[in-house]
């Protein structure tokens, strides 16, 4: 090799070092403007028009923001499919992200029983469940969640699956007619169970707040269950009822 040909080699290593530099640090300046969520959500929420107009629809009625988030719902359909769940029940309706999520999850047959406080919500909920094509396996019961769960046991309904995502301050109180409804090896999901970190500074003491941190201290303690709290979006805690 003559040293011409030496010169050149040396360059385009040189040429290939910095462009592997510069994609590094691409990559670097990609990532490190993002936290843990939204690196989740890049990785795993892939663009979903059923679900997007979903969030509009709630924008337009001007309802709370406050949907399960995306990599949420991918979790709940996961659980679901994985439980083989046939009867759901979701605790807190809004405008059906969650009840979509739920849905898809089941294997042919199946039922979700939806509890919502307002008939609005529930109407809204069930026409963009209709639109994703599960607006027949869906009921919606009108009401107190707590009247309506109370009913559900005088029924001697069971479930496989429940998700839990309403009135924060009775969350220990819904995961009780959870437990007492669940088929054994039942799966209980609650959704925002850190509240946006506030569950662990000790400063923070609203009653939702407070609620939250019983919630959890009743889940995580509670011998009839096997659980434990997934920081996924504003976390999740997951439990399995245990077989008597």
């Amino acid at each position: 090799m003559n040293e011409s040909e030496s010169d050149n080699q040396h360059n385009q290593i040189i040429s290939m070092l910095l462009f592997f530099i510069k994609y590094r640090d691409r990559k670097r300046s990609r990532y490190s403007k993002m936290n843990q969520e939204e690196y989740i959500r890049s990785l795993f929420a892939q663009p979903d028009e059923i679900l997007a107009d979903v969030i509009k629809s709630i924008e337009r009625q001007g309802m709370p923001s406050i949907s399960v988030s995306p990599e949420g719902g991918i979790f709940l359909t996961m659980l679901v499919r994985t439980a083989n769940a046939k009867q759901i029940l979701e605790i807190g309706a809004l405008g059906g992200y969650s009840g979509i999520c739920l849905l898809r999850g089941l294997r042919g047959e199946g039922h979700l029983t939806s509890l919502e406080l307002k008939q609005e919500y529930a109407d809204l909920a069930h026409a963009n469940l209709k639109k994703a094509g599960v607006g027949e396996q869906v009921t919606y019961r009108i009401g107190e969640a707590l009247d309506s769960l109370g009913q559900l046991e005088r029924e001697g309904k069971t479930f496989d699956f429940f998700f839990i995502d309403a009135d924060k301050p009775n969350y220990s109180n819904y995961l009780e007619h959870c437990i007492r409804l669940a088929n054994p090896g039942a799966i209980i999901v609650a959704d925002n169970v850190l509240w946006h970190g506030r569950v662990y500074d000790e400063t923070a003491q609203e009653d939702s707040t407070r609620a939250l941190r019983a919630f959890n201290e009743k889940i995580a303690g509670d011998s009839r269950l096997e659980s434990l709290l997934i920081p996924l979006g504003d976390g999740m805690a997951m439990a399995r009822v245990k077989e008597k």
